[in-house]
């Protein structure tokens, strides 16, 4: 079994996940603990309680998800597991950042300051209302980006998630968003969907975001992973610093090329993803995007006992 490490992005986070890992890993409680203290407030609080509507919020989810992929990363190492027995790493866009801490690319701390910062920033670039996003289903990628051309008209609107399955999210300006939802429908789109999103996040409309990102990163630390990190917008692994530090901020408005990513793995010969973190979102989406990956989510202690049972077992 050849096997990578995947990390959920924001839409995975449920109110009381983590709970168990808390409650019963002490590994994994330092992590909540380690992220509470570099933000200054009690975020586990609010992971375990809700209520939900402040933690769907994109400063609260981001680093409430990535605590959470983390305290399963603790817990499945203090079971033994090695992260650099994986080929590689991958994060769903804020997911990126999980899978930079998860190979000791980033400190916990940081990394929860960084996307505290980065949903900060991705939710004030744009004005409320003036921005949408829409998932479209049953066209192939190459279409929507050709109805988006036109949907634009002196506007933006734009691919931001390829996840594969036939399952493409545009973004942009909400009129240009709505126009493009009306083309794929009339192209034969099996479902144009608006999405309730705060913000038409991975969308020209987030360069402020992306320049402040550029300047939160300029100071921070970044280590070589110990194993390579497939980048969103490349759809290829990275394992330099620099190119990595690159790539998080051309990521902000840039396609999360989720499908060609996994894609990559499997033609790299990896068959086995542990999608570590809340919820199972990218094991379903890797089933749907190529036969030849197996996945397996890991958010609970069970499921670490799971996944370290596999894992040993070969």
């Amino acid at each position: 079994m050849t096997f990578a490490l995947v990390f959920p992005g924001q839409g995975s986070q449920a109110v009381g996940m983590g709970r168990d890992l808390y409650d019963t890993v002490p590994a994994s409680r330092a992590v909540f603990d380690a992220v509470d203290d570099a933000l200054g407030e009690k975020l586990s609080t609010l992971i375990f309680e809700g209520p939900e509507d402040a933690l769907t919020l994109t400063a609260n989810a981001q680093p409430a998800l990535m605590a959470v992929s983390l305290a399963a990363l603790r817990a499945m190492e203090a079971r033994g597991f090695d992260v650099a027995s994986a080929a590689y790493v991958a994060g769903h866009s804020l997911g990126e950042y999980s899978a930079l801490a998860a190979a000791g690319s980033l400190d916990i701390g940081e990394t929860a300051r960084l996307l505290r910062i980065r949903g900060e920033a991705m939710q004030a670039a744009v004005p409320p209302g003036a921005g949408a996003m829409a998932a479209i289903i049953g066209l192939e990628h190459d279409d929507v980006a050709a109805l988006c051309v036109e949907a634009a008209e002196g506007g933006s609107v734009q691919i931001a998630n390829d996840n594969g399955g036939g399952q493409l999210v545009v973004s942009g300006d909400k009129a240009a968003v709505e126009r493009a939802m009306a083309l794929a429908s009339a192209r034969g789109a099996k479902r144009a969907i608006a999405l309730q999103v705060s913000a038409p996040f991975h969308s020209a409309l987030m360069h402020p975001a992306a320049d402040r990102m550029a300047e939160a990163l300029i100071a921070v630390d970044i280590r070589t992973p110990k194993v390579p990190l497939i980048a969103n917008v490349l759809a290829a692994p990275v394992s330099d610093p620099e190119r990595i530090r690159a790539q998080l901020v051309e990521q902000v408005t840039g396609q999360v090329r989720w499908r060609e990513s996994m894609t990559f793995l499997a033609e790299d010969g990896v068959d086995m993803l542990f999608e570590v973190g809340a919820g199972k979102v990218l094991s379903g989406l890797a089933r749907r995007i190529d036969k030849r990956l197996s996945a397996q989510s890991v958010g609970t202690s069970a499921d670490v006992e799971a996944a370290m049972t596999k894992l040993q077992g070969e």
